[in-house]
């Protein structure tokens, strides 16, 4: 067992070139061993070559699992209950649920008790994130968007009532909107997101 080895990486997530590097042996003996690995429980897969310890998986915070959620699926942002329960905009709570938009596939991933999950949307509609710290989010009146147009596509459930409506911006709410369709922006005019023309 070279556990002492795997714990000199010292990075939050790593492939097998550095795991070969860890361990002194070839990528092709690495990816032997990750899978090893993984059915020891000494590590964590996430996708396809792309691992973590077991021990930071079991210590990783809020803003180290929305980096892993973004690299799940590139490229991807946080975004819908999950960005506005960042934020403080609602008070709906979600526990091991990570919610994303991405530009290729709608999928979800399961990582032991924790699932991340990306919808997939028009590549006009992929905008409205920021980096913060080293993942993506959407901005706040993004999120509520997002939310709002997949409703109105009826993919998607919003607890209205969890919602701190008076904190977004109403200005850069209306201004992002213009890029949604019409029965998005109504949907937001029926709940009083945005004021009427």
């Amino acid at each position: 067992m070279k556990l002492n080895q795997l714990l000199q990486i010292q990075k939050l997530y790593f492939g097998h070139e550095e795991l070969a590097r860890a361990l002194g042996i070839t990528s092709d003996s690495a990816r032997v061993a990750a899978s090893r690995y993984v059915k020891q429980g000494l590590l964590v897969r996430i996708r396809k070559n792309l691992y973590l310890l077991r021990e930071t998986w079991k210590n990783i915070s809020l803003e180290e699992t929305f980096e892993i959620a973004n690299l799940a699926q590139v490229p991807s942002y946080i975004s819908l209950t999950t960005a506005l329960d960042y934020y403080g905009l609602t008070t709906q709570l979600q526990r091991d649920f990570f919610e994303s938009i991405a530009l290729k596939r709608t999928k979800e991933i399961k990582v032991e008790s924790t699932i991340f999950t990306y919808t997939k949307i028009f590549k006009d509609l992929y905008f409205g994130f920021q980096k913060k710290h080293n993942f993506f989010i959407a901005l706040p009146e993004k999120a509520i968007l997002d939310s709002f147009y997949l409703m109105s596509l009826g993919r998607y459930s919003l607890d209205i009532s969890a919602m701190e409506s008076h904190k977004f911006d109403q200005k850069l709410l209306a201004d992002m909107s213009e890029y949604f369709p019409e029965r998005t922006r109504n949907l937001l005019l029926t709940h009083e997101y945005l004021a009427a023309a």
